[in-house]
């Protein structure tokens, strides 16, 4: 019996490769900051400063432009959203309030929308404005 080779997927592998990339941007900008500020009058803030967010953001647009630009549009989406939404929970589970979960599933549904609506500027834009297809 003669075996067939299964062919890999793009979409999956963009995807995949982005979960990976995104975890490791993740790491890389929000990983290592795990103490919240106390100011003077008592109030707390943290434990990320904005600037560390807006690099986690402006790293994400390379790797989300590589896969949408060859037209990995599902793994572009579904890869960042997968890699910051493991990552956050992964990052805030020990918060003994269990509120952790509704910030992941903030992270979750707007990096979903966020990542969707960035696929589909940069694959309109290489298409020469044409609609996407395929989201």
């Amino acid at each position: 019996m003669e075996r067939r080779r299964l062919k890999p997927n793009p979409q999956i592998e963009a995807g995949l490769l982005l979960a990976g990339v995104t975890v490791a941007l993740w790491a890389a900008w929000l990983g290592w900051d795990q103490r919240r500020d106390v100011h003077a009058d008592g109030s707390t803030t943290g434990p990320y400063e904005a600037w560390q967010v807006v690099g986690l953001v402006l790293s994400l647009l390379v790797p989300v432009y590589w896969a949408a630009s060859r037209r990995h549009v599902v793994g572009a989406v579904l890869g960042v959203t997968v890699g910051l939404t493991g990552a956050a929970f992964y990052d805030w589970s020990d918060d003994a309030s269990g509120l952790f979960v509704i910030g992941v599933g903030m992270v979750m549904v707007g990096s979903f929308a966020v990542t969707t609506a960035v696929v589909a500027v940069i694959a309109a834009a290489k298409r020469g404005g044409r609609p996407v297809t395929g989201l």
